[in-house]
């Protein structure tokens, strides 16, 4: 007979959900504001860009692989939809199929040169992260791109939901999530990411095309990229050659925090979700209780190496 222990989800997957909790009880003591609908609505607007960026990182990392590139590429992707609205005067859907199609370029270059020429993704991507960064610079002039049009922003605007306002951002990610969820769960290729992060030998062993495999992966990662461009410009109204330059470190905490093993092969999706409400409730927390931003960053720290200590004692344990 299981006992009720066995029947519990592993602690991989509910971990970072008790940790959600036990942030939320702790700074629900410490301000009254903290369990407000609009603080929540707040904090979900708060998350919706890395909780996107974060879709395409747990992707690669379940790969055994890293993207240091994600936030630059990203803000790449939110000037070229902006200059090209503005500048070229295109229509809101083709200029943000073209910073799509951008994004998905640097995925489609992170992919080849990790799987044909063999390059660790740790140097590819901070290569392709400086590139990306130069570019963004040199196109925009540095500038911030202002005036955009009405249809950009239309993922910023907000619905009214049980008294709190939603943004459709936030919507568009949490519809992200599941698909993903869905993707990896359900299908056949959801699997082989699975695998490749298991065994990259083996699974080529078994007939899995495991080059192709990573390639799609850092080629949808790159696609993620640039929808979490489109959420950026549509929240800020803007598009800022400056912005990204964080996102990459918040995008792996999320991932890191949610669950997912760094060594590839193990973590859920949704964890990847809770891991960015984690990071956004502890920010958003310290923020009503006063506490200054350097610390929030030193909390982030302490909380990414617990993650990865966690997971590397699990490992050892399930030798």
């Amino acid at each position: 007979m299981n006992s009720f222990k066995d029947k519990l989800p592993p602690m991989g997957t509910l971990g970072p959900l008790i940790a959600l909790v036990l942030a939320c009880v702790f700074f629900a003591s410490q301000s009254d504001r903290f369990l407000s609908t609009q603080n929540f609505s707040l904090i979900l607007a708060q998350v919706m860009v890395v909780g996107v960026i974060a879709i395409g990182q747990t992707l690669i990392i379940l790969t055994a692989g890293i993207d240091l590139s994600c936030g630059m590429v990203m803000a790449l992707g939110g000037i070229v939809m902006t200059k090209f609205a503005v500048d070229y005067g295109l229509s809101t859907p083709v200029a943000m199929a073209c910073g799509l199609a951008v994004t998905t370029l640097f995925g489609y270059l992170n992919g080849v040169l990790v799987t044909r020429i063999k390059l660790p993704p740790f140097i590819v991507t901070l290569g392709t992260l400086n590139i990306a960064f130069a570019i963004t610079q040199l196109y925009s002039g540095s500038q911030t791109v202002t005036d955009i049009p009405a249809g950009m922003n239309w993922l910023g605007n907000t619905f009214s939901l049980g008294g709190a306002t939603v943004s459709y951002g936030v919507v568009m990610m949490l519809g992200l999530y599941l698909f993903t969820w869905f993707a990896l769960r359900e299908t056949p290729a959801g699997r082989h990411v699975y695998a490749v992060g298991n065994s990259p030998e083996a699974t080529r062993l078994t007939g899995i095309p495991t080059e192709k495999v990573l390639l799609g992966v850092y080629v949808l990662a790159g696609l993620c990229y640039g929808l979490a461009a489109m959420l950026g410009v549509a929240r800020t109204g803007a598009g800022d050659p400056n912005a990204g330059q964080t996102e990459n470190l918040d995008a792996i905490t999320a991932v890191v925090l949610g669950g997912t093993s760094l060594f590839g092969g193990r973590g859920v999706i949704l964890g990847t979700l809770v891991g960015a409400l984690i990071v956004g409730v502890f920010r958003n927390g310290l923020t009503l209780m006063g506490v200054s931003s350097v610390y929030q960053i030193l909390v982030t720290g302490i909380l990414v190496i617990l993650a990865v200590a966690t997971d590397q004692l699990s490992r050892k344990g399930a030798r």
